[in-house]
């Protein structure tokens, strides 16, 4: 049985056989989940969020946009976390999203997703928007938009990668930005109070520098994409290091105060799969899930593909026996 790499409705895939541009028919092993999203042409889905919200799980993703068209965000369902189903789509609507809108943070605050997204395509003008919705699909942007982007003479401005989470009775967001250069990616942290409804005026940046800037040999010169977890009352930060296919890496930092963290590996939690395999340019964008009944999924973004032709969704469980978490075989 022969199955295209690229499915448009984002059904997930298992072992299957790749019929190669050569012509040549390889078989390879696929991890259980295997998603991906075909409506730009290609297969490409980044950046995953999953929340469980009204009895399902739902994944909220980048996909980019056919033609030049501008990056965009997709909708997913799943029973099982294994098995997707695309249900929908947010597209640009407001100005300051005409030139694309993606990395989406989500949150569930009684009936309500809050979602945090970014523009993209405006270089460091990209900032954090919000927008809510009751049904997971149809969302209403705050009106405040854009609600966040960093200030001092350590940054360029720019705020990307909304991770948003409640800790110590406020919400923190944190965010990736870069230095005054462009060059160098690191993360920020910024809070707002208990009772915020996530306006723009509500958001106050907690610490006037990076939080985590790269510093060892495989972070490069990025960390972003930071998705963050409470155990034990500290918080455990997954990141990506470097930027895409450099290979992009999964890294892993404590924290007691949500401000100052400090690494708990210094090589990669999860790294890019070896030659020949679905992810060996990188395994990337990390998104840390902890089930209902007390399992941890690990979700993240990989390809073979350097040049960025193709990306796909997956996850890895992990148990979390002893002081660190661990991936299970």
């Amino acid at each position: 049985m022969i199955q295209k790499t690229c499915l448009g409705n984002g059904i997930t895939m298992g072992f299957f056989f790749i019929l190669l541009c050569s012509g040549n028919l390889q078989a390879q092993e696929k991890p259980a989940m295997y998603f991906t999203d075909c409506s730009s042409g290609k297969p490409i889905a980044k950046d995953p969020k999953v929340i469980y919200f009204k009895g399902k799980h739902w994944m909220y993703y980048s996909i980019p946009g056919k033609e030049g068209g501008g990056w965009r965000i997709g909708i997913a369902q799943s029973n099982n976390l294994t098995d997707w189903q695309k249900v929908g789509e947010l597209t640009k609507a407001a100005t300051y999203e005409q030139n694309g809108l993606c990395a989406p943070g989500a949150l569930v605050r009684g009936d309500t997703v809050h979602l945090f997204y970014q523009t993209y395509g405006n270089g460091p003008k990209d900032a954090i928007c919000h927008a809510y919705s009751t049904d997971g699909v149809h969302f209403t942007r705050d009106n405040t938009n854009p609600i966040f982007k960093p200030t001092g003479d350590w940054n360029n401005g720019r705020a990307i990668d909304a991770e948003v989470h409640f800790y110590k009775n406020q919400y923190f967001l944190f965010f990736a930005t870069r230095d005054p250069m462009g060059e160098v990616q690191m993360q920020g942290v910024a809070v707002a109070p208990k009772g915020t409804d996530f306006r723009k005026t509500h958001w106050k940046q907690a610490y006037d520098g990076p939080i985590l800037r790269p510093t060892l040999p495989w972070e490069g010169q990025c960390i972003e994409a930071a998705s963050v977890i409470e155990k034990d009352g500290a918080l455990y930060m997954f990141y990506a290091g470097s930027y895409n296919n450099d290979p992009q890496q999964i890294g892993l930092a404590k924290s007691e105060d949500g401000i100052h963290w400090k690494r708990e590996v210094q090589e990669p939690f999860l790294s890019n799969g070896s030659s020949g395999t679905w992810n060996q340019s990188e395994s990337g964008h990390p998104d840390i899930f902890k089930t209902k009944d007390g399992k941890y999924y690990l979700f993240f973004q990989g390809n073979n593909t350097s040049d960025g032709q193709s990306w796909y969704l997956s996850n890895v469980q992990l148990q979390w026996t002893k002081a660190l978490p661990e991936i299970r075989r």
